[in-house]
């Protein structure tokens, strides 16, 4: 989960107290040794109460119960999507710290927004000492930590990964619910849902279109680009070649298919094998014959209401492939 750093606040948040030795090494082996600890004692004392009531232990602990939760005050996310869906969510003060993962502004469209918040490495310890008395996280996040915090009585709530544009109003009304901030979760759906719609292309016939990135990964069938891509007026050429969710699709089966519109993000900076595929002759060749689509990596990453950037990015391009 990488190394864990002084917690820090910013400009939404007064700054994380923490204890100077929880930033060591040493300092987080006895973190980890407290916690273990403090779980036993936890764990004998609530099988105990279970047991002397009659119930099945754990029963009454269970983070994801549809129990009436009060509105939390301390939320910690460990998401880069769980992360932005809390910030566009939650009420001022109302969360506490996102991943670093949401500073970058490859990946994330909020990195600024971020920079206000205290920020984790989703370690578990570093977790726990921020109080929280809710934690988002996604079915992906560290199972070590997200299986540790929930031990320790914490409520954790997990989205998985959107894969669909519907997606995006379910994973708002979700973190909606959990923040106790439902109404703002229906108004920014409302939003989406009709921005979506004046985006949508309906009729005409179906441009093929290629993911295609560094290494030649692609993205086929069950997945949010090949969503975008059939919302917007395209046949996405890996789903055709039978590529289910994220896969390699070489550059020979690429150029064969002969797409008319190759879709690809923009290089980072520096040198990097895995983008030389990009430049290579037999593809300046096939980019010379079709249209390129470039697009920026954090409009598709997650599944936000900030994705209409690349459904409207996309919808644009198809309506290029028409012009004369």
């Amino acid at each position: 989960v990488g190394r864990s750093r002084p917690f820090r606040g910013g400009a939404k948040g007064a700054a994380v107290a923490s204890p100077a030795w929880v930033t060591t090494k040493t300092g987080r082996a006895r973190l980890r040794r407290l916690l273990v600890s403090a779980l036993g004692r936890v764990t004998g004392v609530v099988a105990g109460a279970g047991l002397a009531a009659g119930i099945a232990f754990g029963s009454e602990i269970q983070p994801d119960a549809p129990t009436a939760w009060p509105a939390p005050q301390r939320v910690v996310s460990m998401n880069l999507c769980t992360d932005q869906l809390a910030m566009l969510l939650a009420a001022p003060g109302q969360l506490k710290s996102v991943s670093h993962l949401a500073l970058d502004r490859r990946s994330s469209v909020m990195a600024d927004q971020a920079a206000g918040y205290a920020i984790n490495r989703g370690a578990a310890e570093q977790v726990f000492v921020m109080r929280p008395d809710l934690v988002l996280a996604g079915t992906y996040t560290s199972r070590a930590s997200v299986d540790l915090l929930r031990r320790l009585g914490v409520r954790v709530v997990e989205l998985p990964p959107a894969t669909r544009l519907t997606d995006v109003p379910e994973h708002l009304r979700i973190v909606g619910k959990a923040l106790g901030r439902s109404a703002r979760a229906e108004a920014l759906v409302a939003e989406f849902e009709a921005g979506l719609a004046a985006a949508r292309i309906h009729g005409g016939r179906k441009v093929r279109a290629a993911m295609y990135y560094p290494n030649g990964y692609t993205t086929g069938v069950g997945t949010m680009s090949d969503d975008i891509l059939r919302a917007t007026g395209f046949a996405n050429i890996s789903a055709t070649a039978g590529v289910t969710g994220g896969g390699i699709l070489p550059l020979e089966r690429l150029v064969m298919a002969a797409p008319e519109v190759v879709v690809t993000s923009t290089r980072y900076p520096g040198a990097s094998r895995s983008e030389e595929i990009l430049t290579h002759p037999a593809l300046v060749a096939l980019r010379g014959q079709t249209q390129t689509a470039l697009v920026t990596d954090a409009d598709w990453v997650c599944g936000l209401p900030q994705i209409l950037r690349a459904v409207q990015g996309m919808a644009a391009a198809r309506a290029r492939v028409d012009m004369p």
